[in-house]
């Protein structure tokens, strides 16, 4: 029995909930159990320098945890100045995330970035921001739309992402941090709506896993994002 006392395939609770930062062009607060992540997205009418006469926009991301996120406090990295390896992968894993459904012509030479921030962790924040941060950048790009800054909505498709492990000797779906801390196995998926797979993180803690494990992982990961998708869909009325 899983300690949250879920089936195998079982998500935890999740909600997505739009428009809950007044001054964001777009924002989502992401729950997925205990795990909350608020994203908000900014427009910025001037791309990166390296983009400048392409016709291209960008969409980047930037994540943090507030200090009170966990349970101790952990220190604010501004004050060390500079983010964390840790922090810097995560926050490219949600741009790579992201501009893989999105198409950058259409946007213009502008920037959109997505910052997440974890409220309350409690495993999966990476997977909870990835997939709150997709509506919170379909408010932006609504946002644009509505002002003509923009003609279509520039997002090809949905994205979410969901982590699975081993545990016990079960491949398991949407891991909290209890169940995260002791799997044999720990794994991140984030899947478009159509399927494609845009990055696949997998690590053996101690014992390797076989490729029977990894593809009972793939699949609860799609059942589990074709679910989130879903949720993302109902988000947006």
């Amino acid at each position: 029995m899983r300690p949250s006392k879920r089936a195998p395939d079982e998500l935890r609770p999740v909600t997505l909930e739009r428009g809950v930062a007044r001054y964001a062009e777009g924002s989502c607060l992401v729950s997925f159990g205990e795990t909350r992540v608020l994203c908000a997205a900014s427009l910025e009418e001037r791309g990166p320098p390296w983009l400048r006469g392409s016709g291209k926009g960008w969409v980047t991301a930037e994540y943090a945890m507030l200090p009170r996120a966990t349970h101790e406090r952990t220190r604010r990295e501004v004050t060390s100045g500079k983010p964390s390896g840790r922090t810097q992968e995560i926050q490219r894993l949600i741009g790579r995330a992201l501009r893989a459904v999105v198409n950058l012509p259409a946007i213009g030479e502008r920037q959109i970035v997505v910052d997440c921030d974890v409220i309350q962790a409690d495993g999966g924040t990476r997977t909870a921001a990835i997939t709150g941060a997709w509506v919170a950048l379909h408010g932006c790009f609504s946002w644009m739309q509505a002002r003509s800054i923009i003609s279509v909505n520039p997002l090809r498709e949905h994205v979410a992402a969901v982590s699975c492990g081993i545990s016990g000797g079960v491949p398991v779906l949407d891991l909290d941090y209890a169940e995260d801390s002791a799997a044999e196995t720990d794994a991140n998926f984030v899947i478009t709506g159509s399927g494609g797979l845009v990055e696949v993180q997998g690590t053996a803690e101690g014992k390797p896993f076989s490729e029977d494990e990894l593809l009972a992982l793939l699949r609860l990961a799609q059942s589990g994002t074709k679910r989130l998708v879903e949720l993302q869909k109902q988000a947006l009325g």
